[in-house]
């Protein structure tokens, strides 16, 4: 007689597909009741079954369909927002789709009748249920209901909006001073701050545009629309975020830079505040640096075995100085922090100098530059030698001074890290030298020069096979041969990346050490490219390869190999 999983129970149907025994289940169902779960889901608890296995023998046993992330990923709010956000939580149920008077709804237990009819009687329309797990259900109500909460506070706050007649010349509204006036301003401004702080961006963008304005996420290094405010809104956020850095309202033909200290319900940011003139409007670009506790290590960084050996030799040095470089946003920043974390000691004083700090780090004495009363880059470092350093950390080389007083720390017997605008470790030295700084005193002085990049990581949710077309392995460097010999991965995109086959950053590094040759080079003021090559012949890794690397290795796609390096 063949097997029926339509006549027969959950139990049964997992043992007869191998996904538990009978002595697990037996073990369940003693349990289930203890834990006040179903069986298959007490089996979970236990670890004996995945979710997986459950959803394929509850497909089989009630011939229902499965919804998995792709049927989740462009859905209409409108169609969510049919149920009730607490109905939905409470029922674990969401709606996915709607066609004519049927309304398809994705349930853990798509045999509760009485959910069913109290679904039937909110949206009056026949529903359609469909098996989903539990995880997935979680994540995919996260996402929508959060955009459709979004949605709902920005239009609350536009509601309670009194729009005043614009000024076609100043581009200016009056928010006024009374409670009634400025509470939707304040409301809307802390909601894009918090739902920022939540999607853990790095970046606030701000921005007028002919009809409306548009708010905009860095998220893993990408900028994502937000949401979009009325443009009759825009002058009182503008104004609004003045205030609160403590900027001159009146000014709106010039930049201006502020700083927001802000505590949260979720956590403490410093926010950095940027403001500057467009034809439009004022445009306005947060940096968010969060307050806690400085959470990376060496090892969470991305770092290869191999350089990651090469970068902790160089780091435990006495002397000399480490240059990480990179463009702004490229993680230079977080790698000397991770750096001066790992050499942290009681017998070792060590002092940063920062504009802004952007890591608190607990035993080390961090100085934050103010140029508007004096306290430069150049005059703090002069009062740092005075309070006895074994380490120094200078936030930027911005200039001949800093450069010079940083050659001078390290010459004396002092460990130096610092950063440095520049697109690969070669130019670094070079650039160096055009700061101002003399050949012998930059390659006396140097003993490492890293130049790095953030690449996107796939999303391991949705990660795939892909193939690259042509152009994608022409412009990365990789012949049709060697591409025989990858498998290439992509994101398919789901609930978990928002949609865009990413999730979080890992670096990738360029690690040139100054040996003699090198040394020698310098010293007779070679280019970049004689550097580079000799470099090269001491083991250099590049920056494209170190991403090919990573691209091998399924960790990165072709797309961001090509987008950060260059193929020489």
């Amino acid at each position: 007689m063949s097997f029926n999983p339509q006549f027969k129970k959950i139990g049964e149907i997992l043992v007869y597909k191998g996904f538990a025994t009978e002595d697990q289940v037996k073990e369940a169902l003693i349990k289930q009741n203890n834990f006040g779960l179903k069986i298959g889901e007490t089996l979970i608890k236990l670890g004996y079954i995945k979710e997986k296995h459950l959803l394929e023998c509850l497909h089989d046993q009630l011939d229902i369909d499965i919804v998995t992330e792709s049927d989740l990923t462009e859905i209409d709010e409108k169609v969510v927002a049919m149920i009730p956000e607490p109905f939905a939580i409470e029922n674990r149920c969401m709606a996915y789709a709607s066609e004519g008077d049927s309304l398809f709804v994705a349930m853990t237990d798509p045999e509760n009748i009485q959910i069913i009819d109290s679904i039937k009687k909110l949206c009056g329309k026949n529903i359609r249920t469909a098996l989903i797990g539990d995880n997935l259900l979680t994540d995919a109500m996260e996402r929508y209901y959060k955009s459709i909460r979004t949605t709902s506070q920005v239009e609350d706050a536009v509601g309670n909006f009194e729009f005043v007649a614009v000024d076609d010349e100043e581009q200016e509204i009056s928010i006024g001073s009374s409670k009634e006036a400025d509470a939707p301003i304040v409301k809307l401004v802390n909601l894009i701050i918090t739902e920022a702080i939540k999607a853990n961006c790095t970046d606030i963008h701000i921005e007028p545009l002919s009809k409306n304005t548009r708010v905009r996420f860095r998220v893993d290094g990408a900028l994502r629309e937000a949401m979009n405010p009325p443009i009759q809104m825009h002058a009182g956020i503008i104004s609004l975020i003045k205030v609160m850095s403590k900027l001159n309202i009146a000014e709106r033909r010039l930049p201006q830079d502020g700083h927001i200290s802000l505590k949260t319900a979720l956590k403490s940011v410093d926010v950095r505040v940027s403001i500057t003139p467009t034809v439009l409007g004022e445009k306005v670009v947060m940096r968010l640096l969060d307050k806690g506790d400085f959470g990376f290590t060496l090892h969470t960084l991305g770092f290869e075995e191999n350089r990651l050996a090469i970068f902790r030799k160089w780091i435990h040095r006495p002397y000399g100085i480490i240059i990480v470089s990179g463009p702004t946003g490229s993680g230079k920043s977080t790698t000397l922090h991770a750096a001066i974390k790992t050499i942290q000691n009681i017998e070792t004083n060590i002092i940063t100098v920062e504009d802004p700090v952007e890591y608190r780090l607990e035993g080390i004495t961090q100085i934050e530059t103010h140029e508007k009363i004096g306290l430069t880059f150049g005059g703090a470092l002069r009062s740092v030698l005075r309070q006895d350093p074994d380490v120094v950390l200078i936030g930027e080389i911005r200039d001949e001074e800093t450069a010079d007083i940083a050659i001078k720390f390290s010459l004396t017997g002092h460990l130096v890290f610092s950063t440095l605008h520049a697109n690969d470790a070669p130019s670094t030295i070079t650039r160096m030298i055009d700061i101002g700084i003399a050949p012998y005193l930059v390659g006396s002085s140097l003993n490492l020069v890293m130049a790095q990049r953030l690449v996107r990581k796939i999303c391991k949710h949705c990660i795939m096979d892909y193939t690259p077309t042509e152009d994608e392995l022409f412009s990365a460097g990789i012949s049709k041969e060697k591409a025989k010999d990858v498998k290439f991965k992509m994101g398919a995109g789901c609930v978990h990346c928002n949609n865009t086959g990413y999730a979080g950053r890992t670096g990738i590094f360029e690690m040139l050490e100054v040996n003699a040759n090198i040394r020698q080079l310098i010293f007779e003021g070679a280019n970049q490219d004689k550097i580079r090559d000799a470099a090269l012949e001491n083991g250099m890794m590049t920056l494209h390869e170190a991403a090919t690397e990573k691209m091998i290795q399924g960790i990165t796609t072709i797309r961001e190999v090509i987008k950060l390096t260059v193929f020489d």
